[in-house]
């Protein structure tokens, strides 16, 4: 257990550890989609979408071309919620408590950026022929009403260097999807390793 003398437990603790917040990073922050937030999120392909529930947190990651998720005005994001694993998780927490957090990411830039809103889960048809990918409409969409949204500078990734060339040796010492299904759910790991690259083709959308 940690020591409690050391623990930082009140605002002004914590505060007094790190300093005033600079004059950039807090005129950065915005209560709608600025123009060149808007590029940026155009531009995004990936992002992580993080909820609250009765069951705890969840944060997971969503995926498309770049323009996962639409834009419709300076308040409005639209995140089409495409196949997967049917847990849905954040769909569950989204019906008890709106509150979602997204992470953009852009492959091989180090800055990110964080919009904080409000969703709803909508089935509206015109909606989903208009959000449809190769064809197939996602199964819904994530209404998200913006209140807040500020880029994140790049230190995390330079720290990281999440966008650098993967070591070949954490590749062979990270265990694969079947390795980590044998291990939890007794299933043959090494099958399920050899189809997974065509699953994965056939059913990406």
């Amino acid at each position: 257990m940690s020591d409690l003398a050391h623990t930082i437990a009140t605002l002004p603790a914590l505060e007094s550890l790190f300093g005033a917040v600079g004059e950039a990073s807090a005129r950065k922050e915005v209560a709608y989609l600025h123009p060149v937030y808007q590029q940026w999120i155009a531009a995004s392909p990936f992002a992580m979408l993080a909820t609250a529930g009765p069951d705890g947190l969840d944060a997971s990651p969503r995926g498309d071309p770049a323009g996962l998720v639409t834009i419709q005005d300076e308040h409005t994001l639209l995140l089409p919620e495409r196949r997967g694993n049917n847990r849905i998780d954040s769909l569950r927490n989204i019906l008890v408590d709106p509150r979602v957090a997204l992470l953009f990411l852009i492959p091989g830039i180090g800055e990110t950026l964080r919009v904080n809103g409000r969703a709803r889960i909508t089935v509206e048809p015109a909606l989903l022929a208009r959000l449809a990918m190769d064809g197939v409409p996602p199964q819904c969409v994530i209404e998200i009403a913006v209140d807040t949204a500020y880029f994140q500078c790049a230190r995390a990734m330079q720290r990281s260097r999440l966008w650098s060339a993967p070591d070949p040796a954490v590749r062979a010492a990270v265990p694969t999807a079947g390795a980590m299904l044998a291990a939890l759910a007794g299933m043959d790991g090494a099958a399920y390793d050899r189809e997974l690259p065509a699953r994965q083709r056939a059913t990406l959308y």
